[in-house]
């Protein structure tokens, strides 16, 4: 296609998606790889509609507007991996801009071509020493989390020397907020729930009553109220709570840098686990946006004809979901002791392509006194994307417009559902601080 053929209305059936073909050869095939990146490239030129999302866009768009034809054949090769580089694979591209997703003829699926792009080049090269710690969830958690050595990460982690080095021997930008880790974890703090038997739980029509709580490498390691919150109100409203008996790392942090393989071994640990309870007659809930788009979208992608994958995925829910769920059918409880007054929420992009609603700010509503605010707009944080040194700077760029609002809200609260995306907002506010939704809803129900 040729930017001389004009733009072409898309498609107004509901978008599809196309299992990832990451087991063929041509996946990481370079010439078939740029080949696809420079129709794709070519598409989103003469169409441009994506321009205010992730930083992808504007530097493919400025390297085309600077190039010597200002077409993308003028774009050297190497600009098309700092494209790749910018796109943390938030996919709000493909389910909120892009009119030439499947099922139109162009068929474009822009996260999952740069998807492709990351694992050929992981492939080929493999990936830093700072991208592969980033990545390590689970390792860097269980070294972090002895007790002796946990206060001097910590320790490390707050001081500006530490920070310092962290920047100049790991690439870790000195600015960048970065979580604490906890050696008494909330898979610990929670083990009473393994001790779960049969237990007998009041089913709907989508819902079973009975959840196993898949509590995430940051729910678990570094922020555990988090977990401890959503079980304490899932409790409270007569829902059995439970946690399997094992769990390691989403992949997520590993499919953002293109180590497929890597996820494809997550996938093996987990699925088997997450699947034997399902048939149990257990729901599943995370407390991380991203950990459940894993599992409810990238995972059945990347293996569309494994059955227990596509069981976890049909017994999957985001949290405030799922009590909503159970609110429809006049099962959740109302009696709020406290009101939260004015509530300005992000909602993170991993939720929000979800398709599931505000479900989060219904819920929230159902406070009496309380209004509130949605702002869907990207955090910039996004995964490792905004603690690496040379993408820092523009993630906070990104950010700015939400940060802006929240400056103006005279909000009483401020929350995320994603708890990193909730810290980089409010890190230069000193009247603000960041909180988790289900928290306020504790807080809310005086529990």
């Amino acid at each position: 296609m040729s930017n001389s053929e004009g733009r072409r209305e898309g498609s107004l059936e509901a978008p599809t998606r196309h299992a990832l073909d990451w087991r063929s050869d041509e996946f990481y095939d370079e010439s078939s790889l740029f080949e696809e990146l420079e129709r794709v490239f070519d598409i989103c030129h003469g169409c441009r509609r994506c321009f205010n999302l992730c930083n992808s866009f504007p530097t493919l768009f400025d390297a085309v507007d600077e190039s010597d034809t200002m077409e993308v054949d003028g774009v050297p090769k190497p600009v098309y991996w700092d494209v790749v580089d910018h796109c943390y694979l938030c996919d709000m591209c493909y389910m909120s801009k892009c009119p030439y997703v499947p099922p139109h003829e162009w068929n474009i699926d822009f996260p999952h071509l740069m998807l492709r792009a990351k694992a050929a080049r992981f492939r080929k090269e493999g990936a830093s020493t700072r991208d592969r710690i980033l990545s390590a969830t689970d390792r860097v958690g269980k070294l972090a989390g002895i007790p002796v050595v946990v206060n001097a990460v910590n320790a490390t982690n707050r001081s500006k020397t530490g920070r310092k080095l962290l920047e100049s021997t790991l690439g870790v930008h000195r600015d960048a907020p970065v979580p604490p880790y906890h050696s008494n974890t909330a898979r610990k703090r929670l083990s009473r729930l393994q001790d779960v038997g049969n237990v007998e739980a009041r089913a709907t029509e989508n819902t079973t009553g009975k959840v196993v709580l898949y509590t995430t490498c940051y729910g678990n390691r570094n922020h555990p109220a988090i977990d401890e919150d959503l079980v304490a109100v899932f409790e409270h409203n007569g829902i059995a709570m439970s946690l399997a008996e094992k769990e390691v790392c989403c992949g997520m942090p590993k499919l953002e840098l293109g180590d497929l393989e890597a996820v494809a071994r997550a996938k093996e640990a987990n699925i088997p686990v997450l699947a034997a309870m399902v048939d149990a007659g257990w729901d599943i809930v995370t407390p991380i946006p991203s950990c459940t788009l894993m599992f409810k979208q990238e995972l059945p992608l990347m293996f569309p004809d494994d059955a227990e994958v596509l069981k976890v995925r049909d017994a999957m829910f985001d949290p405030f979901e799922y009590l909503m769920l159970r609110h429809k059918e006049g099962l959740l409880k109302t009696e709020f002791k406290t009101s939260l007054g004015k509530v300005t929420y992000q909602v993170p992009c991993h939720l929000r392509v979800q398709n599931i609603g505000l479900k989060t700010r219904d819920a929230l509503q159902l406070v009496p006194d309380t209004t509130v605010e949605a702002i869907e707009r990207c955090s910039g944080h996004d995964g490792t994307y905004a603690v690496k040194k040379e993408f820092h700077d523009v993630s906070k760029k990104i950010a700015r417009p939400v940060v802006n609002k929240l400056k103006k809200a005279n909000a009483d609260h401020f929350a995320s559902d994603c708890p990193m995306a909730a810290e980089q907002i409010v890190q230069d506010l000193d009247d603000h601080k960041a909180n988790n939704p289900m928290s306020l809803l504790r807080k809310a129900y005086g529990i």
